[in-house]
């Protein structure tokens, strides 16, 4: 099925393939995902609705496919040799202005993501499992270089903090997380539940 897949977006070159991701993502901040249509998307980006379906077989894995290509550093390529360097790599790699790009991106989808089957499945499927098998690539190597205890009761929950510094700064503070406050963020909270020493 990959391979198929793989051979439906082959058709398109990386710099129409980035443009369409980028029309996709502007109609998603736009209208949201429940309003925004392969119509739209054809409309915004000159292209033929045929031609999406045969190279994304639908709207929800266009758009997670989109959001994915939107992500500058992934976490399979981050390896600094140490536990934080890898945490503020990872959550620090956008500027404060791209952050808030993001947020509001999020915010929009996340509603469509817990209402609409197919997007939760794919989103799940393509984004968040193939991270967390990474994010726990970074978990291990921490462990394995002794910065962190392997029975340390907070690695469980490590990805868990990472994602509330995002999403409680934007609930409870109504604005964007920013370098300075995740790095705050990570010395403060996720190190010391880790045991790691921030000096």
């Amino acid at each position: 099925m990959a391979d198929v897949a793989t051979a439906r977006r082959s058709r398109l070159t990386p710099e129409r393939e980035a443009e369409l991701y980028e029309a996709v993502l502007e109609l998603l901040r736009e209208v949201g995902y429940d309003a925004l249509t392969m119509d739209a998307v054809a409309a915004r980006t000159r292209s033929s609705k045929a031609t999406l379906y045969r190279q994304w077989g639908g709207k929800a894995e266009l758009v997670v496919k989109a959001l994915r290509h939107n992500k500058r550093i992934r976490v399979e390529d981050i390896d600094t040799g140490s536990l934080r360097g890898d945490l503020y790599t990872l959550m620090t790699q956008d500027d404060d202005c791209t952050m808030q790009a993001s947020a509001d991106l999020m915010r929009g989808i996340a509603m469509a993501i817990h209402n609409n089957r197919d997007l939760r499945e794919t989103f799940r499927a393509q984004l968040v499992e193939p991270e967390m098998k990474e994010f726990q690539k970074v978990v291990d190597r921490a462990v394995q270089r002794g910065e962190v205890r392997a029975d340390c009761p907070a690695l469980e929950f490590t990805l868990h903090m990472m994602i509330g510094g995002f999403a409680t700064r934007t609930l409870l503070d109504d604005q964007p997380p920013t370098q300075a406050f995740l790095t705050s963020y990570i010395d403060a909270v996720i190190l010391p539940a880790l045991g790691v020493t921030t000096h």
